[in-house]
């Protein structure tokens, strides 16, 4: 394997998109370790990249060592197990290194569930039946709480490099044109900490308080 730090990944939209749609090439096991089947080495290590989300080889290869150790039956690793990991990795899409870490757990979870899944229904007693419906029940909690961190992560519209703001609790009042209490102040978006109930404690002035106020310094003008 090249020994090359970085990965040329397609920018364009095209060259993405056949990236994409590239079968995903295989993963060698071997007693050595592992490695990548393409013709092509310098083109395997590229759609291998593309495929987990990541940019670079140290990433790439920290991800594949993952999905191997994960992917063990009996005790060894399993290419089948692997194939189909990456399978399903490709088929989410990561987009960036957080998200190339939350899927790759994510097949790993969902492989282990099933895992147990498998020792539950060959349970020959009632420690190994409780052992292994215990820890099917945490996993299987664990895949959609998972499912639900990418949507939230997915969600926020961001890249690497890029703040996500949130707004909360912004009352704007008529012709306000301040906020009371802690202010933020990023890329044009104003966030106060206060709450609707905080910020109605302090009412604005109405048109009868102004009137009467201009009323007394009339008042106090022509007595002067």
């Amino acid at each position: 394997m090249n020994t090359a730090h970085e990965i040329t990944v397609p920018m364009t939209a095209a060259a993405t998109d056949q990236t994409q749609s590239a079968t995903a090439p295989r993963i060698k096991l071997s007693s050595r370790g592992f490695r990548i089947d393409h013709p092509d080495p310098q083109l395997g290590e590229q759609l291998m990249a593309d495929i987990l989300g990541v940019a670079d080889r140290d990433a790439m290869e920290g991800i594949l060592r993952q999905l191997v150790k994960a992917s063990v039956s009996g005790g060894r690793p399993n290419a089948v197990n692997l194939s189909f990991m990456i399978s399903m990795v490709k088929s989410i899409r990561p987009r960036d290194a957080v998200e190339a870490m939350l899927v790759a757990q994510m097949v790993s979870v969902h492989v282990m569930a099933m895992r147990c899944a498998h020792h539950l229904a060959h349970a020959n007693d009632l420690a190994q039946h409780d052992s292994a419906a215990r820890a099917l029940g945490r996993l299987a909690r664990t895949f959609p709480a998972q499912i639900d961190a990418l949507n939230r992560y997915r969600s926020q519209g961001t890249r690497p490099g890029e703040p996500a703001f949130t707004v909360q609790n912004v009352k704007v009042e008529d012709g306000g044109n301040a906020i009371v209490g802690n202010v933020t102040q990023h890329a044009n978006v104003i966030v106060s900490d206060q709450t609707p109930a905080q910020a109605a404690r302090k009412p604005p002035k109405t048109a009868g308080a102004r009137r009467r106020r201009d009323s007394a310094d009339a008042e106090r003008q022509a007595q002067a």
